[in-house]
C-alpha cells in the first residue's frame, strides 16, 4: 500500500520541487568543493617564492659577484640562495664579474646552494670596536672585478636552451652594468625571446632607473623582485595558523547543514 498523501493540486508544487532539488544539488557541490579545497590546502607547502616559477622548475641562476656589490647586497645574496635552497627546484649556477663561468651544472638539486650561504653571512661581532667581515669566498681574490652582465646572461641562456624542458634564467644582480657593456646586454633580450627562455630578475638594492632599463630589454612583463635578507629568508620557527583552511571547513559545514535542513521532502502522487 502506498504511504503517499493524495493531493488534488500536486501540479502546483512541481516548480517548487524542482527549485528545491536544484538548491540541494548546488549546496552539495559547494560542500564537496570546500572539502576538496581543505584537502589540497593542507597538502600544499607554504614556501616563500622570489619570482614566479613553475613547480619543480629547472633554473639557471646568474649571480653577480662584481666589485660593485655592497655589504648589504652580500647579505641579500645569502638570503636569495637560502630561499632557493629550500625549494624543490633544480638549478645551474653561473657566476660572473668581468667574465663568466659555470659553477654548478644544470640539474643540481637546489639544496646544494645551501653550503654557499655561509660566504654571504656576516659573522657575529666578537671583538668590541671591530666590525666583522664576510668570509672569503672562492671568488673574492681571483674573480671579483668589473661588471659585464651580458657575459653571464649569454652563458646562462646557452645552458638553458640545451635543457629539456627548457630552463628559466634567474639573474641576481644590482643591475649596475658597465656602460661599455650596455650594447651587448641590449642584444641579449631578443636572443632570450627568440630562444623561448623565460627571464626572471632578483635585484640587489637595484635602482629604479636600472630596473626600468632591464624591463625595456627583457620585456615589460618580466618579473623583477627585490632579494630578501637572510632574516627574511630564514625558515619560520612557527607555522602560521591556517585561517584559510578554517574558512573552507566552515563553508563545507554550513553547506552540509543547509543541505540537510532542506533534505526532507514531501512525497505526493496525483489523486485518482
Amino acid at each position: 500500500m502506498s504511504s503517499g498523501i493524495p493531493l488534488a493540486d500536486a501540479r502546483a508544487f512541481r516548480t517548487r520541487a524542482i527549485a528545491t532539488r536544484v538548491a540541494l544539488a548546488v549546496l552539495a557541490a559547494c560542500a564537496a568543493a570546500a572539502a576538496v579545497g581543505v584537502l589540497l590546502g593542507s597538502r600544499s607547502p607554504h614556501s616563500q617564492t622570489l619570482v614566479p616559477l613553475p613547480s619543480n622548475a629547472n633554473v639557471v641562476i646568474v649571480l653577480d659577484l662584481s666589485a660593485s656589490i655592497s655589504s648589504d647586497s652580500f647579505s641579500r645574496i645569502g638570503g636569495t640562495l637560502r630561499a632557493l635552497s629550500q625549494t624543490a627546484d633544480h638549478v645551474g649556477l653561473v657566476v660572473f664579474s668581468d667574465n663568466a663561468y659555470e659553477a654548478l651544472p644544470p640539474g643540481t638539486p637546489a639544496a646544494d646552494l645551501g653550503p654557499l650561504v655561509r660566504y654571504f653571512t656576516l659573522p657575529q661581532q666578537r671583538v668590541p670596536g671591530f666590525m666583522p667581515s664576510f668570509p672569503t669566498n672562492p671568488w673574492s681574490n681571483t674573480f671579483t672585478g668589473g661588471t659585464v652582465i651580458s657575459a653571464g646572461m649569454e652563458m646562462a641562456i646557452d645552458i638553458a636552451v640545451a635543457q629539456r624542458p627548457r630552463a628559466a634564467v634567474m639573474l641576481i644582480s644590482d643591475l649596475d652594468d658597465n656602460p661599455n657593456d650596455l650594447p651587448a646586454l641590449a642584444a641579449v633580450g631578443p636572443v632570450a625571446q627568440d630562444d623561448g627562455v623565460p627571464i626572471r630578475i632578483v635585484g640587489l638594492n637595484a635602482s629604479l632607473a636600472d630596473i626600468e632599463y632591464f624591463r625595456t630589454i627583457f620585456g615589460r612583463s618580466t618579473p623583477i623582485a627585490e632579494a630578501p635578507t637572510l632574516e627574511q629568508a630564514a625558515p619560520q620557527e612557527q607555522t602560521p595558523f591556517p585561517w584559510g583552511l578554517v574558512a573552507l571547513a566552515v563553508a563545507a559545514a554550513i553547506a552540509l547543514a543547509l543541505r540537510e535542513g532542506w533534505a526532507p521532502r514531501l512525497a505526493w502522487r496525483r489523486s485518482s
